[in-house]
């Protein structure tokens, strides 16, 4: 089978045909300068099998069998099936690879749409699924590219982080895994790479709608770049030489918004991909266009596109409210997963779908039973205790774990009146600790539970309990996170007649609170610290911990190694 689009020149060896200058400096000089990155990583070659694709692969071909390439790239060729004759061109660049000699897969993707968007995003995507983490991906995007490329961005009213054009290395993290994309070419010309395949005589694909003039980027490439070119014939080169000049600009640009995201951050909040949190208080201290940059930033994490400019708008007007309404969403649907962002009272929340979802998610009760206490605390060298770990809410995304260390829970139970929690070496023998615990000896059960709307509870700095919103607004928990709070109870037993029964007139005391980012002493008649000793309230901190852990990347066909994201105590 053959296709009509396909340059009916014959498949054979190039390797040791006339190499061009100009494509293979361009080439060597981009190694060069990114030979740091590319050590020791495994480049593949993205090949549709067209003129510029397969003039990039035949290079490389050249050089490597000249010994001036220290790899060859494995060719990954996407059949999007958009095409009555896509399989041929399959076929077709398959043969021509292993006529040279070079590794080829063929792809085949599933595209949602009908544009040229549509089939890049799944061409990206199946590709993706391929490489390993650090694998590089090898592109042929070419000066010709980066003009029409900042053009469309111009009309499109880009600022500085658009007209700095298509960046000759770019690392793009997905699904737990990291990857390069790598543009040597972006310095060469069409015309250079169409004479090199000329004399090559490479049988390249010449997809008919690549002129068709019937999106932006044809258009432009047909109607709009000859008549700038007589008025300029440099205009290629000068876009270009404008679009290095305006990345190094949006390199200045970024490394002030990172400085600055470095100071407004709430670091205590942060969770990945699913929830981003600025101070707005610390926002609202730099300059406006210094707000917006960092908005703009702090938005693009995460995300392979940048925000539009109306809704880095919206954000920075929604930064700046000083209301005490906080109902109102921003929402964002983003290249990989949708946002909504919200502000409460000083802080304002980038939160993803999946989050959103997750904490819709039922919370039931669990229990932990302990048998003895004192003996679990006065460990040996040998023998070190082990926390208590709970799996309080979980899904394929998302892991809430309590993690309660045996030393906090007997600081919490069996500290001095006088509000002193610590426990010395000296003090971890069981006899030491059975003479603190004294009313608190035998079998003891933790209880972990949702937090009831009405239930009335007190924090140890708390002038007294309260309920539902009171509560809420108190501890400063947004809405999003008010059915995700969870009461740690105690209630303890003694052996009588071999049987283990509750001690007379005793009942399941709260002790704690959870939220998925916090957690807070509860003030009861048991406990034996009380505020006004904050050393033995933080020495307590350091054994009881709520985290999140991200249990599965989302969309990704490998498992990402989870990744602990650890609460301070409040």
């Amino acid at each position: 089978m053959t296709s009509s689009a396909i340059i009916p020149s014959p498949i054979k060896p190039i390797a040791t045909l006339p190499i061009d200058d100009d494509l293979a400096q361009a080439l060597l000089s981009s190694l060069t300068e990114y030979s740091a990155q590319l050590h020791g990583r495994r480049v593949w070659l993205a090949c549709s099998g067209g003129r510029d694709s397969l003039a990039l692969a035949a290079l490389c071909v050249q050089l490597y069998h000249h010994g001036r390439l220290p790899f060859l790239p494995q060719l990954l060729h996407v059949d999007h099936g958009l095409q009555a004759d896509s399989g041929v061109w399959a076929q077709h660049v398959a043969r021509w690879a292993t006529a040279q000699n070079l590794p080829c897969q063929i792809l085949r993707a599933q595209v949602k749409g009908q544009d040229e968007q549509a089939a890049r995003h799944a061409r990206y995507e199946v590709m993706r699924a391929v490489l390993n983490t650090d694998d590089v991906l090898l592109l042929a995007h070419h000066a010709d590219d980066q003009a029409e490329t900042i053009l469309m961005r111009l009309i499109q009213g880009a600022g500085v982080n658009g007209l700095s054009g298509i960046q000759p290395w770019r690392t793009q993290t997905q699904g737990g895994r990291r990857n390069a994309l790598w543009r040597p070419w972006l310095t060469a010309k069409r015309s250079t790479i169409s004479r090199y395949a000329q004399r090559l005589q490479l049988p390249y694909i010449d997809d008919p709608t690549n002129e068709a003039g019937d999106n932006v980027r044809s258009g432009l490439r047909r109607d709009v770049m000859p008549v700038l070119a007589t008025y300029n014939p440099n205009v290629i080169d000068n876009i270009a030489r404008s679009a290095q000049l305006l990345s190094d600009a949006q390199s200045i640009l970024n490394d002030q918004a990172v400085a600055d995201l470095q100071r407004v951050a709430v670091n205590g909040l942060q969770l990945a991909s699913a929830q981003r949190v600025l101070d707005t208080a610390a926002l609202n201290t730099l300059p406006p266009y210094r707000q917006r940059q960092l908005l703009h930033h702090w938005l693009t994490q995460d995300e392979p596109l940048p925000p539009t400019k109306q809704l880095v708008d919206a954000v920075f007007g929604l930064s700046r409210r000083q209301d005490s309404n906080h109902q109102t969403a921003l929402f964002w649907q983003a290249g990989l997963q949708s946002y909504v962002i919200r502000r409460y009272r000083q802080r304002l929340y980038r939160i993803s779908s999946d989050w959103l979802d997750w904490l819709t998610l039922p919370l039931g009760k669990v229990e932990h039973v302990i048998s003895d206490l004192t003996a679990e605390v006065a460990s040996t060298p040998a023998i070190r205790p082990q926390p208590i770990l709970m799996i309080l809410r979980s899904d394929t995304h998302f892991v809430w774990q309590a993690k309660i260390w045996p030393h906090a829970l007997a600081a919490l139970l069996g500290g001095d009146r006088s509000g002193s929690a610590t426990f010395s070496k000296d003090m971890l023998s069981e006899g030491m600790l059975r003479g603190k615990l004294a009313n608190h000896q035998g079998a003891m059960r933790l209880s972990f539970a949702p937090l009831a709307r009405q239930q009335r509870v007190r924090t140890v700095s708390m002038p007294r309990p309260q309920a539902g919103k009171k509560l809420y607004q108190t501890l400063g928990i947004p809405v999003w996170l008010r059915e995700s709070l969870v009461i740690v109870s105690v209630d303890f037993s003694h052996s009588k007649d071999g049987q283990d029964d509750l001690i007379e007139n005793a009942a399941a005391v709260p002790i704690l609170l959870l939220s998925p980012f916090d957690c807070w002493i509860l003030h009861t008649d048991i406990m034996r610290v009380e505020s006004n000793h904050p050393a033995a309230l933080n020495e307590i901190a350091e054994g009881i911990i709520s985290q999140i852990m991200i249990q599965k990347a989302r969309q990704t066909t490998k498992p990402a190694t989870p990744k602990l994201r650890q609460n301070p105590f409040r």
